[in-house]
């Protein structure tokens, strides 16, 4: 591992005009989106068409006894997901992404801070701030159209990631946050890209489409920012972060189980159908290629910072299943 280097680093002052949101003033959704969010007027036949969520994302829809079922229990159980991902997106943005935007705000990763990339803290904060009021109020909506009252759950993912930064050691806890972060803005990205490919409710499709559009400069914000820290690390805190990426890359690719059961049984699903379905999402190689498949754009950002020019970090991930030995 390499020695403490922030007192030599020699880091070219162009990197302190790479970070930025670019046009955020006349780009970012919360100052530019005309979009209202409200469920349309002619939902009901826009669903002959269109679906709540993409199917892809939900493979347990082709079950036999689901396909069986029809339409109304599909879009049911879509529904269902969507007011779950986005009450999730709400806590997220609130709880996990802005605490990680703080610590490069308020100066606490101990690394210089460029001015250029404190104020793109900020804007993303913003960001983030609009994003959870958007995706509360389309929740809100479709839970009234169905009736959905136990709402919101407290996510798997959070529950998770919680105990974790939690137990991090304080000299170490900032990083930790930040390493949150930057997994979350980088792994989402993906996610809303590969969504918004797909025939959706006029209302969601549009709220999703803003939230890609913000998302993808967020994501190549937290990549520039990740390897401009790296290079100030020093041994003691590469080692750490590489460590905790691996459970965070890990956590993100969970099957919310609980959560999960519960909305397969509020459709009356079979004992027996429940089980099978949930044996197949949640096993630990299911969710390492889920992993594989989902954390590309991470990786990548990694892999351009140096993470694995470092022998002990690839051998770290490669055994974790995350890279190729």
């Amino acid at each position: 591992m390499t020695e403490p280097r922030t007192d030599d680093l020699s880091l070219p002052d162009a990197w302190a005009q790479r970070f930025t949101l670019g046009d955020w003033n006349t780009r970012a959704s919360v100052r530019t989106s005309e979009h209202t969010y409200q469920l349309p007027s002619d939902l009901e036949r826009q669903l002959e068409t269109r679906h709540w969520f993409p199917p892809a994302f939900l493979p347990y829809l082709n079950h036999p006894e689901i396909d069986a079922a029809g339409s109304a229990i599909i879009h049911r159980l879509s529904a269902n997901h969507l007011v779950y991902f986005l009450d999730y997106t709400t806590r997220l943005e609130h709880r996990i992404v802005n605490r990680s935007v703080e610590t490069i705000v308020h100066d606490e990763l101990g690394a210089s801070i460029p001015r250029r990339m404190k104020t793109a803290a900020l804007q993303l904060y913003t960001d983030e701030g609009y994003h959870a009021l958007f995706s509360n109020s389309l929740a809100e909506q479709i839970a009234d159209l169905y009736g959905m009252t136990q709402r919101p759950v407290m996510p798997h993912r959070i529950t998770r990631l919680n105990p974790l930064l939690d137990h991090a050691p304080d000299r170490h806890k900032a990083l930790a946050w930040f390493l949150v972060g930057f997994v979350s803005e980088t792994i989402i990205a993906r996610e809303l890209l590969e969504v918004c490919r797909n025939e959706l409710v006029s209302s969601v499709q549009e709220m999703l489409r803003d939230h890609l559009s913000d998302e993808a400069r967020h994501s190549r914000y937290f990549c520039e920012v990740f390897h401009y820290l790296w290079l100030t690390l020093n041994s003691s805190q590469r080692t750490f972060a590489a460590k905790l990426l691996v459970d965070i890359l890990l956590i993100f690719f969970e099957v919310d189980e609980r959560w999960l059961k519960e909305s397969l049984n509020s459709v009356g699903l079979r004992e027996n159908c429940v089980a099978e379905i949930l044996s197949a999402l949640t096993g630990p190689q299911a969710c390492l290629q889920r992993a594989r498949s989902g954390a590309g754009a991470t990786l990548q950002a990694m892999e351009k910072a140096g993470f694995f020019d470092l022998p002990f970090n690839q051998q770290l991930f490669a055994q974790a299943g995350l890279v190729d030995g």
